[in-house]
């Protein structure tokens, strides 16, 4: 691997852009490329299988533009599809883990809830995880349908969003969990919708800030971190770019030019 080649970011749309933020934010002179894979958003309710192929589409062609390493900015794929893309590709592949082992271990009220896509609750490797890291804690798992497709409609805040993450929540009302786990990289940006709904007192992690400093410590190890200069950002669609782009830049704060890919 060069420090030169570029690092690849993938998700089932937009969501994925709370990882490549803090990727940024701690990386900042390496090259990013990240591919949302709008035109089959969401992949929370599609089969595994269907999201197997679709992130072997998406990680072959991050790696035909040279990507040193590939991150799966999708908690969905990450569940369906890592061991698999491990096994078939020589490259490093960090993958999302929800924040269960932190909220596990500062909770003080001993229950935690979880809050991801219907299809990364299914998978062994969250129950795994959960199994692993929360015992001795009551994790309340809360399947949250339409929080991915608030964030790819750019409704952020407002009384929809809020009207449909009260609903969503609601199971939550008298469970008394003093940590939520954010398990899908959409909903960081709904965060302020849920916190206003839980209320104080009620600490939200997310796993965004873990992914970047594993990438930071597997390009270290493998003498390939770009160290100098400041590193192009190329963001590309299998949707139509014109209808994303103005969602991308809302949720990333700034003008983003978006391409399209055929994959």
């Amino acid at each position: 691997m060069s420090g030169n080649q570029p690092i690849g970011v993938f998700d089932s749309g937009l969501g994925g852009l709370s990882v490549l933020k803090e990727v940024r934010y701690r990386l900042p002179e390496e090259n990013l490329i990240y591919i949302a894979d709008s035109a089959h958003c969401p992949y929370g309710e599609k089969t595994l299988e269907y999201i197997q192929e679709r992130s072997v589409r998406v990680t072959e062609a991050l790696i035909g533009m040279g990507a040193k390493l590939v991150i799966i900015a999708c908690n969905t794929a990450t569940g369906a599809a890592v061991d698999m893309l491990r096994e078939r590709y020589d490259l490093p592949i960090v993958a999302l883990e929800p924040a269960v082992k932190p909220a596990a271990a500062s909770s003080m009220s001993g229950r935690i809830a979880v809050l991801a896509t219907p299809a990364t609750l299914k998978t062994e490797r969250f129950n795994r995880l959960v199994d692993n890291h929360g015992a001795g804690v009551e994790v309340i798992k809360i399947p949250c349908p339409g929080f991915v497709e608030l964030v790819e409609a750019g409704e952020l805040t407002g009384e929809r969003a809020l009207s449909e993450v009260r609903e969503v929540l609601e199971p939550l009302t008298d469970a008394h969990v003093d940590r939520i786990v954010l398990g899908c990289t959409h909903y960081p940006f709904l965060r302020d919708a849920v916190a206003e709904v839980v209320g104080e007192g009620v600490e939200i992690l997310d796993s965004g800030a873990a992914v970047a400093r594993q990438v930071e410590r597997v390009l270290m190890d493998s003498s390939s971190r770009a160290l100098e200069g400041r590193g192009s950002l190329k963001l590309l669609t299998t949707g139509e770019a014109e209808a994303v782009r103005p969602i991308a830049e809302r949720l990333w704060g700034s003008p983003l030019e978006i391409g399209e890919i055929d994959a």
